[in-house]
């Protein structure tokens, strides 16, 4: 009797114990909501010139939350934001934080410049039996357009818009007949594309009234860490020639090997490395293995971010500039002084005087022909 009376109690404690001495279950968590981009296309003032034009800038956003803003003035990249391997953003050019910065002279920062990118010897070139003459603006030789290239015009905007694969602006101009110097009425397009594999396109259209000349490109200065100066970055350029220039900088007319030079970048090599062998620092066009076809010209890698930058072109070349000439004078975004090499510039293009040099690839645009050129520029981070 005592056995049963023991049993019986204990399954009733049992059973009076279950609901209350059961374990509770935890309260289930929210599940994190990832923060959803969109692809953004949008426009806001950003101040005026002296005679009082207003001038916008664009704003250019993907999905991964690169950000790439541009502005009618020069239509200038005014900055590119990018994740490091971390994704933490950075805006790798230099730059202004205000338009301020960009009307009170810089070094093409940024710029789209024509009618002619790079030099054009002795500021002259003769087309159609005629001579034509232009600004002298870089010692005796012509420069990036000249006096007011495409650099320090506004652009009109023709078109701003988003989907789910990309975000564009479109920008135009209409270089008149005689504007510095230039022959023709050139009505011209530059196209920037943000897409959502992280690619930013440059692409170029025009057309002319006139037969004239033309070469446009970019002419950012990146800095993939965003500080500091550039020589660690390591470059690899799709090239095995270089124009040789003379003491001005104006081509000779010899494409030259860079096997066993420090112009040879064809397997990745530190800015920095063999800088102090080249005179001045690196202020060449390359000659690219892969001409008017899009294919790889260059790529970056920066090891303290991560960050690669990869440039796809149609364009026979490619100008390596170190920011030689950059001196401390000018200061940037958030306060950054710029001091020597610390931005480099990946100018596709064609070569430097080839008005003047007839075995280059033509730069010659005729009436009822279309000039249509575009580059590539991919981001990731390893």
């Amino acid at each position: 009797m005592k056995m049963r009376f023991w049993i019986n109690f204990v399954l009733v404690v049992t059973v009076v114990c279950m609901p209350g001495c059961k374990k509770k279950t935890p309260t289930p968590k929210e599940p994190e909501v990832k923060e959803i981009r969109l692809m953004s296309a949008q426009k806001e003032s950003f101040g005026q010139t002296s005679d009082g034009r207003q001038i916008d800038l664009f704003t250019l956003t993907n999905t991964s939350g690169l950000r790439a803003k541009i502005m009618s003035y020069g239509a200038i990249l005014v900055s590119m934001e990018v994740p490091d391997r971390d994704g933490n953003l950075a805006d790798i050019t230099l730059g202004f934080d205000t338009l301020d910065g960009y009307l009170a002279g810089h070094p093409y920062f940024g710029a789209t410049v024509g009618r002619y990118a790079n030099r054009i010897g002795k500021a002259k070139f003769v087309l159609d039996g005629v001579e034509y003459e232009l600004a002298a603006n870089n010692d005796e030789n012509h420069l990036h357009g000249g006096v007011k290239g495409f650099d320090k015009v506004v652009w009109k905007l023709e078109d701003l818009r988003s989907d789910s694969n990309e975000a564009v602006v479109k920008l135009s101009y209409i270089s008149e007949d005689g504007e510095e110097g230039y022959p023709g009425n050139l009505a011209c397009s530059v196209i920037y594309t943000l897409t959502k594999d992280n690619e930013l396109k440059f692409s170029y259209e025009a057309q002319t009234d006139k037969t004239t000349v033309i070469n446009l490109t970019n002419h950012s200065y990146w800095n993939l860490a965003g500080q500091g100066d550039v020589l660690g970055h390591e470059l690899t350029l799709n090239a095995e020639k270089y124009t040789v220039v003379d003491s001005g900088l104006i081509p000779t007319g010899e494409n030259r090997s860079v096997k066993d030079t420090p112009m040879d970048f064809t397997l990745p090599m530190s800015i920095g490395s063999r800088i102090g062998r080249v005179e001045g620092g690196y202020d060449h066009n390359y000659v690219l293995n892969s001409s008017g076809l899009l294919a790889r010209a260059a790529a970056v890698y920066e090891p303290t971010s991560g960050r690669v930058m990869e440039i796809y072109t149609s364009e026979p070349g490619i100008q390596l500039y170190t920011g030689n000439f950059l001196d401390g004078s000018l200061t940037g975004k958030e306060g950054k002084v710029y001091n020597k090499h610390y931005g480099f510039c990946l100018e596709t293009q064609h070569f430097p005087d080839s008005p003047n040099k007839l075995e280059f690839p033509s730069v010659v645009l005729l009436p009822g022909l279309k000039y249509s050129t575009e580059t590539v520029h991919k981001f990731y981070a390893r």
